[in-house]
């Protein structure tokens, strides 16, 4: 009998004893998927200093394996965000040929529309018309980017705004934003999706032209059936209820997509789930209870993270396996008890409840479906066992 077996028949008796189906959450987890980004295997730091690792990866190639390794450990990471300029490449077709051949495809394609001098006074919503179209112009070869490769997801972050009342004029830029959208959101294929991100700070520190969800919304609700909001855990003031927004976006049929990452202060792209676990969980809750009830979900579960001092692969690794320990915790909860509670308006048992699902070690059951998946383990584990790491640092110097 292996180390965990007699944990997991436990924990597999004490669901089933709460009508939990175990197999079913089993299924679940294997088909759970999560996307790394190609900018967290390279070189990237705080805004005021980038502190070089040895062996981070130094172009889209090497960012590819850094990810393929992941998928191969954690078996759940099977597509690779890519940033467009940081991730050019000459040949699209020979990239997604080489990208196959290690196991992995790429994923979302990030326009990036804040590292321009033309830029300095916002992109889609610049005074400006030739920068404006500028920017489309970049959106839509980014599209073209995206069909080459097979990619669905076009996912936009603005970093547009002001620094000084009387800069601009609101509405103005709000206008010129949904008529340079519009532009864009004609270009794609049916397949294809717009994720809309927001962020309510930085750059600009007066005002953000999309810094809420409720922005979000409204200019996907504007654009169409292909336009979604796409929620970054960091882009919150502190104590936001963000479990709540993700209710009201998925009843609204509008969630598209995450960024998963954490924060202590502002948007610190910490390890997801290392500052605030159980929020994590909450987010989790409502898309597990979201999905049993019926509801229409599509939704790309992505990691955006900055990994400035931690090793890049091994902090990937740490982001997918909170990721996934809190999706199993969600699966758990025993939700007709929950309703029962909550019906009869009973606040400890229905709080105690989802405390139940958190405080679980689901770790036994997560072992299990590894294994039938013929992924380690312990992947952290297996990566520093592996020599990955100092093989690619004789080869990258």
């Amino acid at each position: 009998m292996k180390d965990y077996e007699k944990r997991y028949e436990i924990l597999r008796k004490m669901l089933e004893e709460e009508g939990i189906e175990v197999d079913e959450v089993e299924k679940k987890l294997k088909s759970f998927k999560v996307e790394t980004p190609s900018w967290g295997y390279g070189n990237s730091g705080t805004r005021f200093y980038v502190f070089k690792q040895k062996g981070a990866a130094r172009n889209v190639k090497e960012k590819l394996q850094d990810a393929a390794m992941v998928h191969k450990l954690t078996g759940i990471c099977p597509t690779v965000a890519l940033h467009i300029p940081w991730d050019m490449y000459d040949d699209w077709d020979e990239l997604l040929r080489y990208a196959e051949s290690l196991g992995v495809r790429p994923g979302a394609i990030n326009p990036n529309l804040f590292q321009d001098d033309d830029y300095k006074f916002g992109s889609l919503t610049h005074p400006d018309k030739r920068v404006r179209e500028k920017a489309i112009k970049h959106i839509l070869d980014c599209i073209e980017i995206a069909k080459k490769l097979g990619s669905r997801d076009i996912s936009l972050w603005l970093a547009d705004g002001t620094n000084h009342p009387g800069q601009d004029d609101f509405r103005l830029r709000k206008h010129r934003l949904e008529e340079s959208l519009k532009e864009v959101y004609s270009h794609l294929e049916p397949n294809m999706r717009l994720l809309i991100e927001y962020k309510f700070f930085e750059p600009a520190f007066y005002h953000t032209d999309i810094s809420d969800w409720g922005t979000a919304i409204i200019l996907s609700k504007k654009l169409g059936d292909k336009a979604y909001v796409l929620v970054d855990l960091g882009h919150h003031p502190l104590g936001t209820n963000i479990e709540q927004i993700v209710a009201i976006l998925l009843d609204e049929g509008k969630l598209g997509g995450f960024h998963f990452n954490n924060k202590k202060y502002a948007d610190d792209d910490l390890t997801t789930g290392s500052i605030n676990p159980y929020e994590l969980f909450l987010i989790f809750n409502e898309l597990v209870s979201a999905e049993q009830d019926g509801l229409k979900m599509d939704i790309a579960y992505m990691i955006d993270e900055s990994h400035n001092l931690k090793n890049k692969i091994e902090e990937m690794i740490q982001s997918v396996e909170n990721i996934f320990r809190t999706y199993a915790k969600a699966l758990i909860v025993n939700r007709k008890v929950l309703r029962k509670y909550q019906e009869e308006q009973d606040i400890v048992m229905a709080e105690n409840t989802l405390v139940k699902a958190f405080e679980t070690d689901v770790m036994p059951l997560i072992y299990k479906v590894r294994e039938e998946m013929g992924v380690p383990l312990d992947p952290l584990k297996a990566f520093r066992e592996s020599g990955y790491m100092e093989k690619v640092i004789k080869e990258r110097g």
